[in-house]
C-alpha cells in the first residue's frame, strides 16, 4: 500500500490482488463492487465487466482464500454464483431505492457521483426494452447502475423484476468469469501468451467494447436532435 496511486482505483487488477497483512481480500472486494454497482447508485464508475473477466483469470486465487477446491470448474461455478448473488442483491437495493426515492432523484442537482442524465438515459432505455432491459443493462456500463432504480421508480411488477434480475445476474457473471478463465488457458496453452502480462490492454479493450453501444446511442440522439 506504500506505493498506492489514485489511478489504481480504476484498475480492476488492483482490487482482485488487494492484500492487507498478507491476507488476500480480493474476493470480498469483488463481491462488494458488484453489489455497489447497482445497489449504490454512485457505483457507475466502478470497473464491472473488466473486473469479472479478470476474476475469471484469477479465479483460483480468489476462491482458495475461503475454500480450497481442486476442480477449476467448481471454483468457477462457486465464484460465478457468489458474484451473481451479489448482483441480485444489488439490483434489489436499487429497485427499492428507486421505489422510495424516485421523485427526489429526478429533482436532485448533479454532483460528482450523480448525473441526472444517466438516470434519464436509463429511463429511455428501460421504456424501449421493457423487462428485458434488466438483462441488456447488465452488460452496459452506467445503464446497469440505473436500470433497477428506474424499474423501482416505474413500479415494475416485483415478480417480473426478480425474474429478470436473477436471470441477468447469473448470465452476466457466468459469461464473463468463464470467458476470462478459459480464454486465459487457451491463449497460454495454444500461443504461450500470458494474459496476466497484458492486463491493461485487456481492460482497455473490454471498456471500449462495453461502452461502444452507449456512445453510439448518444451520437444517434444528437443526430436526431439536429
Amino acid at each position: 500500500m506504500s506505493n498506492f496511486e489514485w489511478t489504481q482505483l480504476v484498475n480492476p487488477e488492483f482490487y482482485i490482488t488487494f492484500t492487507i497483512g498478507g491476507i488476500q481480500l480480493g474476493l470480498y472486494i469483488v463481491l462488494f463492487i458488484v453489489f455497489a454497482e447497482t445497489g449504490l447508485f454512485a457505483g457507475f464508475f466502478l470497473p464491472g465487466d473488466s473486473l469479472l473477466f479478470l476474476a475469471g483469470i484469477y479465479s483460483r486465487d480468489l476462491v482458495q482464500n475461503i475454500l480450497f477446491i481442486e476442480s477449476d470448474f467448481i471454483n468457477l461455478v462457486l465464484l460465478s454464483t457468489l458474484v451473481a448473488l451479489s448482483g441480485v442483491f444489488g439490483n434489489m437495493v436499487g429497485y427499492w431505492f428507486g421505489a422510495q426515492s424516485g421523485y427526489y432523484l429526478y429533482n436532485r442537482e448533479d454532483t460528482l457521483l450523480f448525473k441526472k442524465k444517466y438516470l434519464l438515459q436509463s429511463k429511455e432505455f428501460f421504456e424501449k426494452h421493457g423487462g428485458k432491459a434488466i438483462i441488456y443493462a447488465r452488460f452496459l456500463p452506467i445503464v446497469r447502475t440505473f436500470a433497477p432504480i428506474v424499474a423501482g421508480i416505474g413500479s415494475m411488477d416485483k415478480k417480473k423484476f426478480m425474474f429478470f434480475n436473477i436471470l441477468s445476474s447469473f448470465l452476466w457473471s457466468f459469461i464473463l468469469i468463464f470467458s476470462g478463465h478459459y480464454l486465459y488457458g487457451l491463449f497460454k496453452d495454444q500461443w504461450g501468451i500470458d494474459l496476466k502480462e497484458h492486463i491493461e490492454k485487456i481492460v482497455i479493450g473490454i471498456i471500449l467494447v462495453s461502452t461502444i453501444p452507449v456512445f453510439l446511442k448518444l451520437i444517434k440522439q444528437k443526430v436526431v436532435a439536429k
